[in-house]
């Protein structure tokens, strides 16, 4: 069937479900993107190319298409992806970066779809592998709420044994009624064993001990495999045409045969503003250079599981172990030696101190006990793979002896992650960047755990787009990129460069506007102070008398975004008595118990103030008189003042260019856009939207990020 044949038929499917759809509109932007999504798909070469036999090259079809609220992307992607993979005989891999809009599509879009559409289809959401309990580890502590002291039988990290010594009695107990009780429920089937679907989901250091691992977990050889959750739900995905995860997923799987091959299904990735920022925190590492009993523990496991399956690859293990924790320790008096000063007379309230090396370039005497680190971790991880396999080996042909062998795997399991993080960490670290390269972010940290002093040593890449190209789009034969935010002061080249899609060939690129009528249906108050935003005191202090002198006249809800938690806190403290009880502010109440108390209130006609911060400003769906005014109260910047932003406007200074211009005013465009995008949300609504920033009119950025704003009515307002 040609492209053309595809491309007509997934638009009829789409037209279709339109018409089908009762309380159908036709809305022109959603046609368009549904048309764009159609020819991306049905354009791509799916498949396995053999280009040594003449086959031609296999062609690449990617779309970044910007869709404004409103538009209805979810159908737009939905209708025509699915027919064309029905049609093609593939599937689609659908990512997202929140729960919330995956539970959108697999609890209401999806089976809405599925209804309507002439063929049938199953879908199915994927999650990692920690979301699912592991029985083997809940049966095991489901009798004690810890686990057994016993050295050949201690799967947890020292810190985690530390906190379990300090914990009290009552606590202990609660632990062990509360694994009981879990593990009840999963043997009546009254649980799936999942941690999401938990009627309140535990803290994580209650769930990391019974979560499932991949490092730990022996597969089908395990004991408690037909009775597995995850596996159970892996039987699901099979079946599945279409496929729901998130974008850290996408990004930890790949080449781990976990969802469909991405040459060989179509990807759409929605909310794909959040894809670079996902992949700097997924490509980056870290290595502890203090606690470090692990390694010892992990080598006398690695000789003891070794010698009983005779593998001759151990016997370097106590020499590569040694000289880990030599060099390690090393490594830690360098860093003091070196970094000390600065890293102590950091205040601690704000989390560890921190130092960063000045473009990426490490100081002489840590090269040599690094190259060091990395050769012993090598090695050591040679060895527990030859291990490993042999494992694997004997389950294979000793089913009989599963349980017995399964518990020796998760032994090595257990900590075989930690070695392969100190390996990576070690040769980024190492990574030197030749002359005009973009160099790896580098930095130490100091935190004191009681009366112990942790040391660590991180490194990252700092461009997301190199990463992603590198690891992602090379594997991608056909995608589609949506959000409501993927322009920049009307721009898609700041996305394009962060997404590693700038310049790429195979991509185009698509705006499709909100059908709302901005000018009509809104207003931005342009609200200025005296004071200069710089100023934080002073421009906080008249800030929060013009925030509450608005606030005092709201109706019904309303919605105010803050930059920092001391000024929302300012606020808080400055509100009136009687404003008091108007106001739900975030963290108070759990999110969705805040969220359903505003609701209530507004639908009794009585006014509610939402104070919140950045989470807030991003995929909340207040339509109508939820949200009749959003309140800004200072433009949403995010200086570069993490390390990897550190050392990524360092590298732009470094080569002529202006860090402010090309990143952070770029990157507070989006921002700004999702925190104005809270205003309107159906063709019905009437808002007002308040920046208490005078940047936003007076500057020549602030002009920038206008035009990256919904067009609504612009009304500047003198300082109260």
């Amino acid at each position: 069937m040609s492209q053309q044949v595809w491309a007509a038929q997934a638009l009829e499917s789409f037209d279709a479900v339109v018409q089908a759809t009762e309380g159908f509109r036709s809305r022109t932007g959603q046609r368009l993107m549904a048309e764009q999504v159609a020819r991306t798909f049905s354009s791509a070469t799916l498949g396995k190319v053999d280009e040594e036999s003449g086959e031609p090259a296999p062609t690449r079809s990617i779309a970044v298409i910007q869709a404004g609220t409103g538009v209805g992307k979810s159908l737009a992607y939905c209708a025509p992806a699915i027919a064309l993979a029905l049609s093609r005989g593939t599937r689609v891999l659908i990512s997202t970066a929140t729960v919330a809009l995956q539970e959108q599509l697999v609890n209401k879009d999806l089976p809405a779809l599925a209804a309507l559409m002439p063929q049938p289809f199953k879908f199915a959401l994927a999650k990692g592998r920690g979301r699912y309990v592991c029985k083997l580890k809940l049966d095991r502590l489901a009798g004690t709420g810890e686990a057994e002291e016993e050295a050949d039988d201690d799967l947890f990290a020292e810190e985690e044994a530390a906190a379990r010594a300090k914990r009290p009695r009552h606590e202990t107990e609660a632990r062990i009624q509360f694994y009981s009780t879990m593990a009840q429920t999963l043997s009546k089937g009254a649980w799936d064993g999942d941690r999401d679907s938990l009627d309140t989901p535990p803290e994580p250091e209650v769930w990391s001990p019974v979560a499932a691992e991949g490092a730990s977990c022996t597969g089908k050889h395990c004991p408690a495999f037909s009775q597995c959750t995850y596996y159970d739900k892996r039987k699901e995905l099979v079946g599945a045409q279409v496929i729901v995860a998130n974008h850290d997923l996408l990004l930890s799987s790949l080449g781990a045969r976990v969802l469909p091959e991405l040459d060989n299904c179509l990807l759409v990735l929605d909310e794909a503003h959040h894809l670079p920022s996902t992949a700097l925190d997924q490509f980056a590492c870290s290595m502890d250079l203090s606690r470090i009993t692990w390694i010892e523990r992990l080598a006398s496991r690695g000789l003891r599981i070794g010698a009983l399956l005779e593998v001759e690859e151990i016997a370097d293990i106590p020499k590569h172990s040694a000289q880990l924790r030599q060099t390690l320790q090393d490594l830690a008096r360098i860093v003091m030696d070196v970094y000390g000063a600065q890293l102590k007379s950091q205040p601690s309230a704000w989390g560890p101190a921190r130092v960063r090396v000045p473009r990426g370039e490490l100081p002489e005497q840590l090269i040599a006990p690094l190259g060091l680190l990395a050769a012993s971790a090598e090695g050591f991880l040679d060895a527990l793979r030859a291990i490993s396999k042999a494992l694997r080996a004997e389950m294979r042909d000793k089913p009989e002896e599963a349980k017995r062998l399964s518990t020796l795997y998760a032994q090595i399991g257990m900590l075989a992650p930690r070695l392969e993080e100190l390996h990576a960490t070690a040769q980024l670290l190492l990574q030197d960047a030749p002359e005009g390269a973009v160099p790896a972010a580098k930095w130490f940290t100091l935190e004191v755990d009681g009366d112990f002093i942790v040391v660590k040593a991180h490194a990252s890449p700092i461009l997301p787009g190199t990463t992603l190209r590198n690891h992602l789009w090379s594997a991608v034969r056909g995608a589609v990129l949506t959000s409501a935010t993927l322009t920049s002061c009307g721009h898609f080249d700041f996305f394009l460069r962060e997404a590693g899609l700038h310049g790429d060939e195979a991509t185009t690129t698509l705006e499709v506007p909100s059908p709302f009528n901005y000018a009509a249906q809104g207003t931005l108050i342009a609200a200025e102070t005296r004071a200069d935003p710089k100023n934080a005191a002073q421009f906080t202090t008249e800030m929060v008398d013009a925030l509450l002198h608005d606030i005092a006249r709201v109706e019904y809800g309303a919605l105010v975004l803050f930059t920092s938690r001391e000024q929302m806190r300012q606020a808080v403290d400055a509100l009136p008595t009687a404003m008091r009880s108007v106001v739900l502010v975030q963290n108070a109440l759990p999110r969705t118990q805040l969220l359903k108390r505003h609701r209530e209130r507004v639908d009794n006609g009585e006014p509610s103030v939402i104070f919140g911060m950045q989470s807030f400003g991003e995929g909340l769906d207040l339509p109508g008189r939820l949200c009749e005014s959003v309140f800004i109260t200072k433009l949403p910047f995010t200086p570069p003042d993490d390390p990897v932003g550190e050392a990524r406007a360092e590298w732009l200074r470094a080569v002529g260019r202006d860090p402010f211009s090309e990143l952070v005013v770029p990157a507070t465009a989006i921002r700004l856009a999702q925190w104005v995008g809270r205003a309107i949300r159906t063709e019905e609504d009437q808002a007002h939207v308040y920046c208490y920033d005078k940047r936003l009119v007076r500057t020549s950025y602030g002009q920038r990020l206008l035009k990256g704003l919904p067009p609504f009515a612009l009304e500047q307002r003198a300082p109260l």
